[in-house]
């Protein structure tokens, strides 16, 4: 369990869960019913009485606590497989198919390692959350990589260049209200160029730790046919998880620029409209719907 997994735990209200327990709602909904025929307020008085008995007991229960958390895992991991899933079916047919082959590969070595003597099995069986854990991390990568060249095919990097040249060169000229603008249009631009070089080291840096992670499992694969001592699986395994964590951490420092790419047309919209008139207003006008297309 990973430290934040431990955290969400904490942080369970087992009060509440006690609470909303189904069989809890169906008792109370019982006393009520009987408190409605009956014509009596006791037993509302009774299940209240067993209500407060209830949630002073039940949710301080350590079993009952194992039995919520427990709950919660297999939540999220019935949520972490239906957002696995989900980007499974926006990559490309040619990553479904790079997916596809290295779960082969894992598929064989769960195949190999399930013929060892059964010391082993027990050691080997702990690396299966590292292997399923590399297989979902992998699955990310590929959705990473596939955004990233998604975003470099959609961006005229030459064009933004072009028109930062152009803007650098004449923006001394005009009115002093243009220069502002057009001050604003450099900083702006100079980001994207910046952002683009960065989304494009990125890409290559996740594209070398997907074919790390094909060759390390696939070596591993092969030493599975023969190798009797699952240990050299666990340290082959370690150091590829590793690598894995820090790629997508990088990936994750770099999550915010798919969203922030359009800030040039929010910052052209923080300008106040002009108050003067005459050719001046017409010019910035037209400077803005310039940067808004």
């Amino acid at each position: 369990m990973t430290e934040n997994d431990s955290g969400r735990l904490q942080e369970i209200n087992y009060l509440k869960e006690a609470a909303k327990l189904q069989y809890n709602w169906i008792a109370m909904a019982g006393l009520v019913g009987f408190a409605v025929l009956s014509g009596s307020a006791l037993p509302l008085l009774l299940g209240a009485g067993i209500e407060l008995m209830y949630l002073s007991v039940v949710p301080n229960s350590s079993r009952f606590q194992r039995l919520v958390r427990s709950w919660k895992h297999e939540d999220e991991k019935r949520q972490a497989n239906l957002r696995l899933a989900a980007l499974f079916q926006e990559i490309p047919p040619e990553m479904r198919q790079r997916y596809t082959d290295l779960d082969k590969v894992c598929r064989r070595i769960r195949e190999n390692y399930s013929r060892l003597s059964s010391m082993s099995q027990i050691f080997a069986r702990q690396t299966e959350d590292k292997l399923q854990g590399l297989l979902q991390a992998y699955l990310r990568l590929l959705h990473s990589a596939w955004q990233h060249r998604e975003y470099l095919k959609t961006t005229d990097l030459r064009g933004v260049e072009r028109e930062l040249a152009e803007l650098q060169k004449t923006h001394e000229s005009g009115t002093t209200r243009l220069q502002e603008i057009n001050t604003r249009r450099i900083d702006i631009l100079k980001k994207r160029v910046e952002k683009f070089s960065k989304i494009r080291e990125n890409c290559e840096v996740i594209d070398a730790q997907c074919a790390a992670v094909e060759d390390v499992l696939g070596l591993i694969r092969d030493q599975s046919v023969t190798m009797r001592d699952p240990q050299q699986m666990s340290n082959h395994l370690e150091g590829l998880v590793r690598d894995v964590e820090q790629t997508e951490e990088t990936v994750h420092q770099v999550e915010d620029i798919f969203g922030n790419i359009p800030e040039l047309n929010a910052a052209t919209d923080e300008i106040p409209p002009l108050t003067s008139g005459g050719g001046e207003a017409d010019s910035e006008t037209a400077a803005r719907s310039r940067m808004r297309n």
